[in-house]
């Protein structure tokens, strides 16, 4: 396969996990099923060693991971991860490469990624009606940088990613409104039957 065929494979590829994406965030309201899909999407589409998306915990300026593929569960639980003191300026809306994890201090925990066989971080910010809202994290077991094709994709998982977020959000919202309304009714009728 020549240059140019391996190109359009790739953006065959890309086009293909966007649209899978897509499709999730447009037949279900199930937050875990969509950011799962694109965690275990993402990873073999860029050949990555794994992809975690962190939600922001505003109250305690902390990151939460709420869906990861292939990374340990070691890892995973190394402990909490500041807002402030983990690639902070991806919650500032930037796109932040980190080329060498286990050297860099904006990486918390630089130990536990050499551990991890973690060589290079892309952390990219998922936003909601312009609020950041968490991060999109994708991990290299060798140092590498990101095409500007392949940036563009990882940006549009980020806000779809966001836009499901969103929906998901929406959607328990107005269930619990719906559940406490029929709570109401339920309680008026009781008391009118009562009296």
């Amino acid at each position: 396969m020549d240059g140019e065929d391996a190109m359009e494979n790739n953006w065959f590829q890309y086009f293909r996990l966007f649209r899978e994406v897509c499709k999730a965030v447009n037949s279900t309201l199930n937050l875990g099923e969509v950011l799962k899909l694109i965690t275990e999407s993402i990873v073999p589409a860029l050949n990555l060693k794994a992809c975690t998306i962190f939600l922001l915990d505003p109250k305690h300026k902390t990151l939460k991971a709420r869906a990861s593929y292939g990374l340990s569960q070691a890892y995973l639980k190394k402990g909490v991860l500041e807002a402030d003191k983990s690639i902070a300026e991806s919650l500032e809306g930037k796109s932040v490469l980190i080329a060498h994890a286990t050297e860099d201090p904006r990486v918390q925990y630089p130990e536990e990624a050499k551990r991890e066989g973690i060589a290079s971080i892309y952390s990219v910010a998922i936003s909601v009606k312009g609020q950041i809202i968490g991060v999109l994290r994708l991990y290299t077991s060798q140092p590498r940088d990101f095409l500007d094709d392949e940036k563009e994709l990882i940006a549009g998982l980020a806000e779809m990613g966001g836009i499901a977020i969103d929906n998901a959000r929406m959607y328990d919202h107005l269930k619990s409104d719906h559940e406490r309304l029929i709570r109401d009714v339920h309680q008026w009728f009781e008391f009118g039957r009562d009296a």
